[in-house]
């Protein structure tokens, strides 16, 4: 098989490549060549896809898919899905649960309206530019244009930081916030586990959009930390405590204390969309434990998590550990 892949140095696009040169596919990467690096024997392209004749390293080629993971302007996954069109049989890509309308509801579907967005849009919030790139796949390959709408994304190689945060903190040692219940239910997918299952629809010919992410209650936030606390060999204490004490001191969730959104909160619908078409199409998750425990090996690796490949930095996750420090303090012993 022939794998072209957009990008192929960040996050979920390094994944997809290192899944597909496991596999003894030809893999060709397509970017700027400023961050990151390839696996040995990646055939390497060169081109900034939103400049004047930026896809022009692509013409002559041949492959038996494309996967991208643009999350910026629309317009980009437009110009290159119709450079592609006739060069290659199948469009995947991978867009996001975000493209769903607010307000959204418990176990949305992929039957449910996104936000309004255009195909050739210049640039928009990360919503309408994942929903516009959808539109943009559908307009130039139809049926033939796989939309993955992951949820939230694990394990080596993270480029948010979310789970980085909690191992570096556990590692730390002490006392550690836990944001309550410890039974809480967590959706997420690991991204080799996204990779595997993107790759195998791909070269099926599967089209269509699909929610790939875990079945809610796959792990809980109690069963996240305590693996973290075994593999980083901490000698930290989880200070379990309930949602409303968190939230009533300022806490916010997702970002202040990574990964947690409690039920009640206006975004839980992101730890529980349906996920029955994704899994009844063959995904499979691995354990928590895995991803947590290599996820720290890389991180060890690394020393700290890397900065996102050709797209503007995010803002910092995790509380300030002074803020956690004074937070702790005010709880009951």
């Amino acid at each position: 098989m022939r794998l072209l892949m957009l990008g192929g140095t960040g996050f979920v696009g390094g994944a997809v490549v290192h899944e597909a040169v496991r596999r003894g596919w030809s893999v060709t990467v397509f970017n700027r060549g400023l961050h990151g690096d390839a696996p040995e024997g990646v055939h390497r392209l060169r081109g900034d896809r939103t400049a004047p004749d930026g896809l022009a390293a692509l013409d002559g080629g041949e492959w038996d898919l494309v996967v991208d993971t643009w999350d910026g302007a629309p317009r980009a996954v437009q110009d290159a899905a119709r450079a592609l069109r006739g060069v290659v049989p199948h469009y995947v890509y991978v867009s996001s649960g975000s493209v769903y309308a607010p307000p959204v509801g418990l176990g949305t579907d992929e039957d449910a309206p996104v936000v309004a967005a255009e195909a050739d849009a210049g640039d928009g919030d990360y919503p309408h530019n994942k929903a516009g790139g959808e539109r943009a796949a559908v307009e130039v390959f139809g049926d033939h244009a796989l939309l993955v709408r992951a949820g939230l994304i694990l394990g080596p190689g993270e480029d948010i930081g979310r789970l980085p945060w909690w191992l570096h903190r556990i590692a730390r040692g002490g006392e550690v916030l836990a944001p309550g219940p410890r039974d809480l239910p967590v959706q997420y997918v690991d991204a080799r586990d996204l990779a595997t299952w993107l790759l195998d629809r791909g070269i099926e010919g599967v089209g269509g959009a699909y929610n790939v992410v875990s079945r809610t209650g796959h792990t809980t936030m109690g069963e996240l930390l305590d693996a973290a606390v075994v593999v980083t060999g901490s000698d930290a204490t989880l200070h379990w405590t309930e949602p409303d004490a968190l939230l009533a001191a300022g806490v916010e969730p997702w970002n202040d204390l990574p990964i947690w959104i409690p039920l009640g909160h206006e975004y839980r619908w992101l730890q529980e969309r349906n996920v029955e078409r994704a899994h009844a199409a063959g995904l499979v998750c691995r354990p928590v434990a895995e991803t947590v425990a290599d996820t720290w090996h890389w991180l060890r690796e690394v020393g700290q998590v890397p900065a996102r490949a050709g797209r503007p930095a995010r803002a910092a996750v995790g509380l300030a550990p002074d803020r956690e420090a004074a937070l702790l303090a005010a709880l009951p012993a």
